[in-house]
């Protein structure tokens, strides 16, 4: 418990040193920058290209080939 007389920490210090621990078990930060999946711009991109794919002459060959790349578990139950 700390003493009254000591000075509370700062919000950087307590995440200063969590970091240092962190670090302390090799791990280290990794920034990532990704889509925002909600803004207006992504989702009418993400509904321009999907109907591209659908309307494409090759679609069927284009889904043969994706699922056939894919890691589908056939014994899960999608029913649960």
């Amino acid at each position: 418990m700390r003493s009254s007389t000591q000075p509370k920490k700062t919000s950087q210090q307590k995440v200063k040193e969590h970091r240092e621990r962190l670090r302390a078990q090799g791990l280290r930060p990794v920034q990532f920058w990704l889509p925002d999946v909600n803004s207006k711009e992504f989702k009418e991109e993400a509904h321009r290209e999907s109907l591209a794919i659908a309307n494409s002459p090759t679609e069927a060959d284009d889904q043969a080939f994706i699922d056939s790349i894919s890691d589908f578990d056939d014994s899960v139950d999608e029913t649960r």
